[in-house]
């Protein structure tokens, strides 16, 4: 097995291919899905159709638990086995998903799924930090986010042309096959990148010690749920993006195409944000950010009152873009300034801040998406309330934070 080595052209490519790929299942496993949530709703006869909102917010709640576990994991038994045991928990989900024959089974597979693709989420993190560090880490991380990026722009796109030859079950058959390939391909290409003297015993002491340094961090934990306040607006837009953009404003077989738009958004704003940092720093940006929405959503609120809860549909996009964008600077940078103090325990910390704001933001996600009511206002409202106090927070921690050199900030 030859070692990966930046210098190889081959090799570094096909590094950046394989992780991208990895750890874009999850974006996959959730937006392929988008278009097919009525027909998933019909043959399992659910009756209430905000209730097909779960399909989506199962795969977090199995996010927001294995991202906890797979860091320490990966630690003590190395990079390479813990992703592919997380691989084997989302096919065997997959599974379930396909042979369903009732919705409560079919979530539960769909659980899976999310338990499994936090592996690769986390853990390959900690197998880039293995491999590259400095220039070369960042141009590893640049390369792999272009390839993320067009996930989700893409992703609605295959699921509605599947549905179009096809129904629902294929398209986790797609999913089913592309888990498969990427997991032999990784087995046999991907060599173990942490070596067995830099491995932890995963002991309890070990957990706890390190969870409650975390847990007891204010600043990683302001950040953290300042991420899971961010992180439940975008999962609320998750929940009402195919009953708003297909059936409320009936773009139909359209729906991709906008959504994939809007998806583009938050990765213009992710290949910027390096330049905007450098001006602004991760904490004044981030405040930006979260004003700006706090000012879109409020500028708009009253056009979505004068149309009654439906304004024109030119109008909404305009809106979404902008708060995507905002959005997509908002999501790097938190989860940066949380982990900044965690440095001497980024595996567990990276696990912990990632499930916590994942957790945290399922309660407003869902909570937004059960509110809807064929208008736009728990949307534009939930927006409103949650940035504000994602603001109000921000400005807190902005206070009581020191700033360096490091993150562009002037002190």
């Amino acid at each position: 097995m030859p070692e990966l080595d930046s210098r190889s052209g081959y090799h570094f490519k096909e590094f950046v291919i394989l992780v991208a790929l990895l750890t874009s299942m999850i974006a996959l496993a959730i937006d392929a899905m988008l278009p097919a949530l009525p027909q998933i709703g019909t043959d399992f006869n659910v009756t209430d159709t905000n209730d097909t909102q779960l399909v989506v917010v199962m795969v977090f709640v199995g996010l927001s638990f294995g991202q906890f576990f797979y860091g320490p994991l990966s630690d003590s038994i190395g990079r390479k086995p813990t992703i592919l045991i997380g691989m084997g928990l989302f096919i065997v989900g997959d599974l379930i998903s396909i042979f369903a024959s009732d919705y409560n089974t079919f979530l539960f597979g769909r659980f899976l799924q999310g338990l499994g693709v936090a592996s690769p989420k986390v853990v390959s993190i900690a197998l880039i930090r293995d491999l590259y560090v400095g220039k070369a880490m960042a141009r590893v991380m640049s390369f792999m986010m272009t390839i993320f990026i067009l996930v989700p722009v893409l992703a609605p796109g295959l699921g509605q042309l599947v549905l179009m030859v096809s129904e629902w079950r294929s398209i986790f058959i797609i999913f089913l096959i592309l888990a498969v390939v990427l997991s032999i391909w990784f087995s046999l290409r991907m060599p173990e990148t942490l070596v067995p003297e830099k491995r932890r015993p995963m002991t309890f002491e070990y957990l706890f010690n390190s969870s409650k340094e975390v847990l007891t961090h204010p600043v990683a934990m302001g950040y953290t749920l300042l991420s899971g306040i961010v992180f439940g607006a975008f999962m609320g837009y998750l929940n009402l993006a195919q009953p708003i953009l297909q059936q409320q404003y009936q773009l139909a077989e359209q729906f991709p195409i906008y959504f994939g738009g809007l998806a583009a958004a938050i990765g213009v704003s992710t290949l910027v944000n390096a330049r905007l940092l450098s001006r602004f720093g991760m904490q004044l940006l981030s405040l930006i950010s979260l004003g700006s929405i706090v000012t879109l959503s409020l500028l708009y609120l009253p056009v979505v009152y004068w149309f009654d809860g439906h304004p024109p549909l030119i109008t909404l996009i305009c809106y979404l873009l902008l708060v995507f964008f905002s959005v997509g600077l908002l999501f790097g940078n938190l989860s940066a300034l949380a982990m900044e103090p965690l440095g001497h325990i980024a595996g567990i910390g990276a696990g912990l801040v990632s499930s916590l704001s994942t957790v945290l933001g399922v309660i407003p996600g869902v909570i937004i998406g059960q509110l809807y009511n064929n208008t736009l206002y728990p949307m534009v409202g939930g927006y409103l309330i949650l940035f504000s106090l994602g603001l109000l927070l921000g400005l807190r921690l902005y206070r009581n934070t020191p700033r360096n050199d490091e993150s562009g900030a002037k002190s």
